[in-house]
C-alpha cells in the first residue's frame, strides 16, 4: 500500500510517500510544497493545491493521511492553518484518494512511543524507521511521520479484522 502523509501549512506543506507491506516500511519520496508568502491568501492556497495535485499524480498513493490542526493561541494563525488544511484534505479527495486524519499526539505516539515527543525525536525515529532517508526539511519529516502512523494503524486494523473473521468462522462451526 502506498501512503501519502501530509503536514499542512500555509507557508510550507510537508509531504512524504512510503510503501507499507505488513509491518515493513519503505521510503519512496518526500518534499515540501511552498507558497509565495507575498501573495494573496487565495493564490497561496491554489499554489498548495497545484503542488499537492502534482505529487499525487506523480506518486499515485492508495491512501493519504493528514495531521489534524491544533488550536493556536493566535486566532489569525489558526485560521490560516485551517485554510491550508482544507486544501490539503481537498487535493487527495478530488483525486479519489481516501483520506485519514490523526492528531499530533497520536502521530508522535505511533512513531516515537510518546505523545508529547519533540520534533527532533520525531525526525530521529523517522530516520530510524526509514533507513537512508534524506529529509527535505522538518515539515517533510512530520509528513513521513503521519504516513508511518497511518501504516501502523492500518496494520493493526488488518490484524483485528483477520482475528474477528477467524473468530466468526470458529463460532460458525
Amino acid at each position: 500500500m502506498r501512503l501519502l502523509g501530509l503536514d499542512p501549512g500555509l507557508r510550507s506543506t510537508g509531504w512524504g510517500m512510503i510503501e507499507a507491506s505488513g509491518s515493513r516500511l519503505r521510503h519512496i519520496a518526500n518534499g515540501l510544497v511552498k507558497s509565495d508568502g507575498g501573495a494573496e491568501t487565495a493564490l497561496r492556497l491554489a499554489q498548495i493545491y497545484d503542488g499537492l495535485t502534482a505529487v499525487i499524480e506523480q506518486h499515485k498513493p492508495d491512501v493519504a493521511a493528514v495531521e489534524e490542526t491544533f488550536v493556536n493561541s493566535n486566532a489569525t494563525t489558526t485560521l490560516k492553518l485551517g485554510l491550508a488544511r482544507g486544501v490539503v484534505l481537498l487535493a487527495p479527495a478530488r483525486a479519489g484518494v481516501a483520506v485519514a486524519e490523526y492528531s499530533a499526539n497520536a502521530i508522535k505516539k505511533a512513531v516515537v512511543g510518546v505523545g508529547h515527543a519533540d520534533k527532533e525525536q520525531v525526525q530521529m525515529m523517522v530516520r530510524r524507521l526509514l533507513p537512508g532517508v534524506a529529509l527535505a526539511g522538518p515539515d517533510a519529516a512530520d509528513a513521513l511521520a503521519v504516513a508511518i502512523c497511518h501504516a501502523h494503524h492500518a496494520e493493526t486494523r488488518s490484524k483485528w479484522s483477520a482475528a474477528a473473521l477467524r473468530g466468526a468462522g470458529e463460532a460458525a462451526r
